[in-house]
């Protein structure tokens, strides 16, 4: 019998798929796992525990010149979650936006969230007006904590989501600010006594649909990626100063800082921007031994890193996309580290195929971390030969919940399994290479980007009357957003239509979805039934990429 819900508001809980369609989830494969009771609440166990177990005075959060104590960082939780409860109404259930780059700030509020009961849903500081008014409608968020260096766009979200209370705002120093709110509050709070099975946090990714999905995850879901993949292959342990490039509303980011480093005793090294020289200076300054980044960072990080000391490092993750043989040749070669690649997914919040050590094979990703099981299959569903290229499947203590999308749900759970769209090869050993996706999703220096989403907003512009946004392969970044563009009668192509066109969709999108090539045609192929071949235009940039020619 499921354990009774804490949640008062029950909105998200009620837009959960049915359970008929939910992945198999099996926490008895690891005694870890196994040991979880049937209620606990996420941010009790990685830091009041902590703090508990005697990591008080111990560094948790290192920003610039400040330092912020496993204690200290309680205390501020503490206060934010009052200031939730008492000031702004929050019961346990509701939902609060979270809008800043990587800041101690935002850590508390995150934790402060989850001790009230509420469900935390992060998003990039460079999303804007439209997108942040889906998703407010979308989860119907009653709150939102932001920096005040980023007001415009979620004031002005505001007036087209109406479920939105209240923004606190920190980095000021108004009446009404975050920080002059948690003065009043004491440094103690009781915090709810969550199913491990009530939802915590929400990750927003984007679709192939060109709509974000909304990616569902419970406080039990938090631990388990951490007591999979961090306790068994990245092996973060007391001590260890954790720092890397992605942003913490990004779930690898967040994972990475909060969750896998705290669960562990360790300490994160925040940065807002983290610029390939940064990374590199910060690994030196703070004598870094973890280091979280994408292979297009390491790879930008590599003309630069022998200039830096990087001795201090022991672990270097590289997640979100392949890793190429000479960029871990490479860093190897400077740092001695082999780097850990990994692939995960928003559905299952964090990496579940990775290897470390003698186990590493260049070139290919790794295996199945314990407590995952990984197929790639054909369309019958049937296991593929070596060597061969398959869908890649997979199941294990996480899985896939959409956000009130029965037919996204029903599309990615076949007999218990995780569809991930990504196609793979699998070797003998188990071990897995990555292919392409299945769908029109564009990975760029480790970010997805929607092609319809991106061709969505063109389409808006006078200028544009037909376009199709494929990725482009290329060398930096793995791939690039490319558009082809036909143009309104009486526009005129060049370079100042192309920097037109890409200002417009950086003022209505988040910038780095905005298309770094746009090449003119007089029209686009088509298929028999008048749709747009898509295929074709990945293909000719696959083609030209290789030297092998190809045109329009």
């Amino acid at each position: 019998m499921a354990e009774p819900t804490a949640h008062v508001d029950t909105f998200i809980r009620d837009n959960l798929p049915p359970r008929s369609l939910w992945p198999t989830m099996d926490y008895s494969v690891l005694p870890e796992l196994a040991a979880y009771p049937p209620r606990f609440n996420a941010a009790v166990e990685l830091l009041d525990k902590m703090v508990a177990a005697g990591y008080a005075d111990k560094p948790a959060i290192l920003f610039g010149r400040d330092s912020w104590t496993y204690g200290a960082l309680l205390a501020r939780a503490n206060r934010i979650a009052g200031v939730l409860v008492e000031d702004c109404g929050l019961v346990p259930g509701m939902r609060v936006l979270l809008r800043s780059g990587n800041h101690p700030m935002v850590v508390a509020a995150w934790f402060a969230v989850l001790k009230a009961g509420g469900i935390a849903i992060a998003t990039m500081p460079v999303l804007r007006e439209r997108e942040l008014v889906f998703m407010v409608n979308r989860a119907k968020i009653q709150f939102a904590i932001s920096d005040i260096k980023l007001a415009d766009d979620i004031e002005k979200a505001k007036a087209g989501a109406p479920d939105l209370r209240r923004i606190l705002y920190f980095g000021t120093d108004r009446q009404d600010g975050l920080e002059a709110l948690m003065a009043a509050k004491p440094a103690h709070f009781a915090s709810v006594d969550t199913a491990a099975d009530d939802v915590a946090i929400i990750g927003f990714t984007s679709g192939s649909t060109g709509q974000p999905k909304g990616t569902i995850h419970f406080h039990r879901d938090l631990l388990a990626v951490a007591d999979t993949f961090i306790r068994y292959v990245v092996k973060i342990r007391p001590g260890d100063i954790v720092c890397g490039s992605p942003q913490i509303a990004f779930l690898y980011g967040l994972c990475a800082f909060m969750v896998d480093t705290l669960r562990f005793g360790g300490t994160s090294v925040l940065l807002e921007r983290a610029t390939p020289e940064l990374l590199l200076q910060t690994i030196q300054d703070y004598r870094a031994t973890v280091c979280f980044s994408t292979p297009s960072g390491y790879k930008l990080m590599l003309d630069k890193a022998g200039d830096y000391d990087l001795s201090s490092l022991r672990v270097c993750v590289a997640g979100g996309e392949p890793l190429a043989p000479a960029t871990f040749n490479a860093w190897e070669k400077i740092t001695g580290v082999r780097m850990i690649n990994g692939l995960g997914i928003s559905e299952l919040l964090h990496i579940f195929i990775s290897a470390a050590g003698p186990d590493i094979k260049p070139g290919l990703i790794g295996k199945a971390i314990p407590g995952f099981e990984v197929r790639v299959v054909d369309e019958a569903f049937n296991d593929v030969k070596p060597g061969e290229t398959g869908q890649m499947i997979v199941k294990g203590p996480n899985g896939c919940r959409y956000l009130d999308d029965i037919e996204r749900q029903k599309k990615y759970i076949r007999d218990g399994w995780n569809l991930s769209g990504d196609l793979c090869r699998i070797d003998a050993d188990g071990y897995i290479s990555y292919e392409a996706r299945t769908d029109d999703m564009i990975l760029t220096a480790g970010y997805n980007v929607s092609g319809l989403e991106v061709e969505s907003v063109l389409l808006e512009h006078p200028k544009v009357k037909e376009c199709a946004v494929v990725g482009s392969p290329d060398k930096d970044r793995g791939q690039i957003v490319k558009a082809f563009v036909v143009l309104a009668t009486g526009a005129s192509p060049g370079e100042d239509t192309t920097l037109e066109l890409q200002n417009f969709v950086k003022s209505q999108i988040a910038a780095f979805k905005y298309p770094r090539a746009i090449e003119f045609v007089a029209d686009l192929p088509l298929t028999a039934t008048g749709k747009i071949q898509r295929g074709a235009l990945r293909q000719l940039e696959r083609e030209r990429a290789a030297g092998t020619g190809g045109t329009t």
